[in-house]
């Protein structure tokens, strides 16, 4: 049986991170390397090590233990703040953890300390894309707070925008970032303190012409991983887009009407899109659905077009009948790569091709 499996370029990813972090060291910005799309491979993480990043970043904790289990030996951030009981995994795996809450810096000291280890701590600060984040009128107070608890130190401040209501990061919000971390270093003695300005969405703004203040690190996944820029789903330039293909079966390949028949209620996930009748065309299924990718995130072949999906089949037109177990290669977004690497149905397989290869072959 063939199985649906996504086939992983490391060059790429090496190649994606090399150009990033050379661009970003002339603005004096440090990449924070984030594979939480990726299911926290180690090797896709050693491939952005080999490009340069300084550190390695996931939101999960059993991905960060996977990794230093691999023997992943940079220092590991956990982005999403651990719940309280989940303190003790967090220090044991994790170098520091973006927080916001004063109660998990309590949590985290405790577990630290029953370790004797002392356990970074870059706190979150909310500008305005309303995800994560104290407001800017408490930072102090909860930084006095974590100052004065035992077994963490006060690494740095950051910041996260454009995941949830789509701001987009500028000279505003990162001058307002800066000022925030001069007055916790001066107030609260932090010398070099890691200003974290955000993820990939903040490119466009971290390369322009502006000064980039007192930020010093990004955390970049999407950028590094598949070549574009997430404000504007487009290529940046001299990075690939090639870096990963979901490819799949064909199971079933025949003529068919366009116009369904017979009474009509919802399909498996909702209302069914209303279709319009253009004769006999050729639908082919490959083995590939919703429990293994976003199929509004994959793209076809050339001349292949996605007409929909359920739980286990991708649907498609094609321009002629497609050999049962002949196999179809699909480009992904940010949604499709995050569902594929994380479903226990797609394979991971590491390849290397030619640039270009990797959909619409």
């Amino acid at each position: 049986m063939i199985s649906p499996r996504i086939e992983v370029d490391l060059s790429a990813i090496e190649h994606n991170a090399r150009v990033l972090v050379t661009r970003l060291a002339r603005r004096g910005i440090s990449v924070t390397g984030v594979t939480k799309a990726t299911l926290g491979s180690p090797d896709i993480a050693k491939a952005m090590i080999r490009g340069g990043v300084t550190r390695i970043a996931d939101s999960r904790i059993d991905n960060l233990e996977a990794l230093r289990d691999a023997g992943v030996r940079v220092p590991l951030t956990l982005l999403r703040a651990p719940a309280p009981q989940w303190a003790d995994r967090a220090v044991a795996c994790a170098t520091s953890s973006l927080v916001s809450d004063a109660d998990v810096v309590d949590a985290l000291s405790a577990a630290a300390g029953k370790r004797a280890i002392t356990h970074g701590v870059v706190f979150m600060v909310e500008l305005g894309d309303l995800r994560e984040g104290v407001m800017v009128a408490d930072l102090v107070d909860v930084a006095r707070r974590v100052s004065r608890t035992r077994h963490v130190t006060l690494a740095g401040i950051g910041t996260n925008l454009a995941c949830r209501s789509g701001v987009v990061p500028g000279d505003d919000q990162m001058k307002e970032l800066s000022a925030l971390a001069t007055t916790i270093g001066i107030r609260f003695g932090v010398s070099a303190p890691l200003v974290s300005g955000g993820n990939s969405a903040n490119l466009t703004w971290a390369l322009g012409r502006a000064p980039v203040g007192k930020v010093n690190d990004l955390r970049l996944g999407e950028a590094i991983l598949l070549g574009i820029d997430p404000l504007t789903r487009t290529p940046i330039e001299g990075l690939r887009q090639d870096a990963f293909c979901v490819v799949a079966p064909v199971i079933e390949s025949l003529e068919k009407p366009t116009e369904p028949w017979g009474l009509r209620g919802q399909g498996a996930f909702g209302a069914v899109a209303a279709s319009r009748s253009r004769g006999t065309i050729v639908q082919t299924l490959v083995a590939l659905g919703r429990q293994d990718v976003d199929p509004d995130g994959v793209t076809p072949p050339v001349g292949f077009h996605v007409l929909g999906a359920s739980s286990d089949h991708l649907v498609l037109e094609t321009p002629a009948r497609v050999a049962a177990g002949t196999e179809v290669r699909f480009a992904v977004n940010y949604s499709a790569l995050l569902r594929a690497m994380t479903s226990p149905f797609v394979a991971e397989r590491l390849v290397h091709l030619p640039a270009g290869v990797a959909a619409g072959s």
